[in-house]
Parts: structure tokens; sequence; C-alpha cells
């Protein structure tokens, strides 16, 4: 058998906006704790974070970022050139490196995509925070139960079947005081 029997599971996208970085900040350490736990695989996750000004500040933590990957392409081609050439090696070495470097970072997606990285910069309303997962094999009704804690917030999207997407949104409307009263 030429063709792989492992069936490669369907990847979803959610988004979930809260009112403050802390709170958002509290939901991707519980996404982090379900996905230890296997209620779901965590492929990727992005806090958007859109201040009053309209600023967007987003943090992905699968891709690699410009930034640091000059960095690290700089000082390893530096010494490569240092050895190579020389001082006049490493000089050249660092500026190709971090050219190099950036350019990749930019080029290279792993998670989600940058597309819709876009779409949730232009989307978030300011002065909120928002955590977007890129999931599989989630158990929906482990899901539903942990959102719950997070009641005030607002599902922006998800790619979810109608019905799940009707359970997170009812999860997240439901107040704190009914969410203490059902866990009693």
């Amino acid at each position: 058998m030429s063709q792989d029997t492992h069936q490669q599971t369907p990847e979803n996208l959610v988004g979930i906006s809260f009112s403050d970085v802390l709170r958002a900040q509290e939901f991707l350490t519980a996404s982090t704790r379900l996905a230890a736990a296997k209620t779901f695989i965590l492929h990727d996750a992005v806090l958007v974070v859109k201040d009053s000004d309209g600023r967007t500040h987003v943090r992905e933590t699968i891709d690699p970022q410009p930034g640091r990957s000059a960095l690290s392409a700089a000082v390893w081609t530096g010494l490569f050139g240092l050895i190579l050439a020389g001082p006049v090696g490493w000089l050249a070495g660092l500026a190709a490196g971090a050219g190099i470097g950036a350019g990749a970072a930019k080029i290279i997606d792993l998670g989600i995509a940058d597309d819709w990285v876009s779409w949730f910069r232009e989307t978030v309303q300011p002065g909120t925070a928002t955590i977007v997962l890129l999931v599989s094999e989630v158990d929906r009704s482990a899901l539903v139960t942990e959102v719950a804690r997070f009641s005030g917030a607002e599902l922006v999207y998800s790619d979810f079947d109608g019905t799940t997407i009707k359970r997170l949104t009812d999860a997240l409307e439901i107040s704190s005081d009914e969410a203490q009263r059902s866990s009693t």
C-alpha cells in the first residue's frame, strides 16, 4: 500500500475576544492545560491586542518572529564568516544573516495562516484582546465547559459546526451568578 493510512484530522479555528489582556492570557493558559490533558490538539495560538487608539499588536506562538530570526541568523552567519574570512567575513555574515533570517520569518507560516491573522487584526474591537486557536481532535463538551468559565467574552469567529458554535456562544453569555449557581 503506497497510500498513507493515517487520516489527518481537520483543524478548527476559533477566536474569542476579551475585555482585557489578563483575561485573554488566562484563557490561553486554560487552553494550554486542555491541550496537555489531550482535550484537543493545539496547533497554534495567536494573541491579538488592539489598544484604545486602534493600534494592533500580534503575538504568535508558532511562527518565527522576524526580529528573533534575524538576530539568530546574523549571529550564526557572522560566526561562520569570522571563521572563513576574519573580521570582514564576520561583518558580511552579520549583514547577510540578518536579512536572510528576517526574510525567512516573513515567508514561513507554520500555524494560523497570515490571512487569518490579518483578518483578526482588522476585525477585533479597540480595547480588546483576542485569542485565536487552531485546534484539532476537539472534545467539544470539555471545550464548552472550559469556555463557560470566561462568561462575558465574545466569540468572534469559529468554523465549528452550528451546534458547537451555539453551545460556545451560550456558554460565554452565561452570567457569573448563573455560572456560580450551576456549579453548586
